[in-house]
């Protein structure tokens, strides 16, 4: 039995399904939009990231998807007296110690749990950072949306934010540099694209069977490194466009990721009205187009970029991915078939399978 958590523009739907049979088991924060939702395998604690109209953003706790009421964590604001507030909160993302987690959000921070959950701190480094005047904002907003984990390894982090490219650091958040070496910010006047840090990250995934390998979904190109995110070299031939924002990779083919090309930044929707999910096996080589079972006419459809998970590895991998139509489309063969597992929710936020 599958158990998806979507985060929705008007709260969060969990589906629970076998095969290609889903149906709604439960809905939390009714009316609100829920960023993220994700439950973490070690405790079994669900998190939400939800922003409300008239306390902002908060992250909910639960251990029972059938409580009545989820519980408020605390501590995750930004320090009093300054000139900005919180925003949003992109993503909740566990650690490699017991108990640590961290959060991401808007304007570019980063925040770390060290109990579960439960209260969190500023990550203080990462906020003080000298350049953080000259940072810009994507277009929704200065997001802090991966947080790529190096297993076995808690010193090891790499961070990507919308508008403010990759930060790295080996030494557990206390210090950080920039690993931006390849990228390319077409949308950047040509005379300012080698100094800019105004770098477009849509996602960013590590490959845990080679965690130095890392693969990202930028604006305008798709990227590989192989040197744990100090540089970077497109592999975005062979897609149909190189614009998008979700991405999916195999946890055990350090070779593999899943992408779901858009058209452009001014038509964020699937090219000619067909639904594709695109696959390389040889790390960005080759491409091979999945669509079998998903629309393939007049279907345009965008693809936000939480909203793409899997379960499993191999073969038998799942995936699932919700658009904002409020459709919710899975794969139990590694994106060879697809299936509708829900339609007509609100528009898609995130997924992921619990």
């Amino acid at each position: 039995m599958t158990q998806l958590l979507v985060g929705t523009k008007k709260g969060l739907f969990t589906l629970q399904g076998d095969g290609g049979s889903f149906e709604i088991s439960s809905r939390a924060f009714a009316g609100e939009p829920v960023e993220y939702a994700m439950r973490d395998e070690r405790s079994g604690r669900y998190f939400a990231c939800v922003t409300s109209a008239f306390y902002g953003p908060k992250v909910f706790y639960t251990d029972d998807l059938g409580a009545e009421e989820w519980q408020q964590a605390e501590g995750l604001a930004l320090p009093e007296g300054g000139e900005k507030s919180l925003e949003r909160l992109w993503i909740v993302t566990p650690g490699e110690e017991d108990g640590l987690l961290y959060a991401g959000g808007a304007p570019g921070v980063l925040f770390e749990s060290r109990d579960g959950g439960e209260t969190w701190a500023l990550n203080d480094s990462f906020w003080n950072q000298p350049t953080r005047p000259e940072w810009s904002p994507g277009a929704g907003g200065m997001c802090t949306h991966s947080i790529a984990t190096w297993p076995g390894d808690p010193q090891k982090l790499a961070l990507a934010i919308s508008a403010v490219g990759v930060w790295l650091s080996d030494d557990g958040g206390q210090s950080w540099r920039h690993g931006n070496k390849g990228l390319y910010p077409r949308y950047m006047p040509e005379e300012k694209r080698e100094e800019t840090l105004d770098l477009c990250v849509h996602n960013m995934h590590r490959a845990p069977a080679r965690p130095e390998r890392l693969f990202m979904q930028f604006h305008g190109g798709v990227y590989r490194s192989d040197d744990a995110g100090e540089s970077w070299i497109s592999i975005a031939e062979g897609l149909p466009s190189d614009f998008g924002f979700p991405m999916v990779i195999d946890p055990d083919d350090p070779d593999s990721a899943f992408v779901i090309p858009l058209v452009a930044d001014m038509d964020r929707v699937t090219p000619d009205g067909r639904v594709r999910v695109y696959e390389t096996r040889d790390a960005g080589e080759t491409w091979t187009e999945r669509g079998d079972g998903l629309p393939q006419e007049d279907a345009y459809l965008t693809i936000l970029r939480q909203a793409f998970a899997r379960e499993g590895s191999g073969e038998s991998m799942s995936l699932f991915f919700g658009a904002t139509s409020g459709d919710v489309f899975g794969s139990r063969d590694a994106g060879a078939t697809w299936f509708t597992a829900a339609t007509k929710l609100p528009p898609v936020h995130s997924v992921r399978a619990a």
